[in-house]
């Protein structure tokens, strides 16, 4: 039996777009409440009845989030334009060598718009 697996994770941060055209309202500091969902996809384990433990999806995430929670984004290394896509891919490179079962990570920015990313 094949699943996936989807895990929910919130912060806090600031950035601005420094790469918009002159006026953008991006162009301005300002922050977000960010939801980050982590998919893992794969064959569920017979003798656990898991694919993977939610638990390492915890894991796997809390030095990011420690990272990012309550930081302003462009002050981090590879963030230096922090849009949704960016912080997609950049949670990807950072956790597809802990996950290898990782299938997509989507950035929610607002309540109405998200990136899913889902590797190259």
């Amino acid at each position: 039996m094949n699943v996936e697996l989807i895990k929910e994770f919130r912060f806090e941060a600031a950035h601005r777009l420094p790469k918009v055209q002159k006026g953008h309202r991006c162009e301005r500091l300002h922050g977000h409440s960010f939801k980050i969902e982590v998919a893992v996809r794969g064959a569920v384990d017979e003798a656990t009845g898991f694919l993977l433990d939610y638990a390492a999806l915890d894991e796997a995430m809390a030095p990011l989030l420690a990272r990012l929670d309550h930081y302003y984004l462009n002050e981090i290394d590879g963030l230096e334009n922090p849009t949704s896509e960016v912080l997609a891919g950049w949670l990807w490179t950072r956790l597809r060598p802990l996950l290898p079962e990782l299938s997509q990570v989507i950035v929610h920015e607002t309540c109405d718009a998200r990136c899913v990313y889902r590797g190259d």
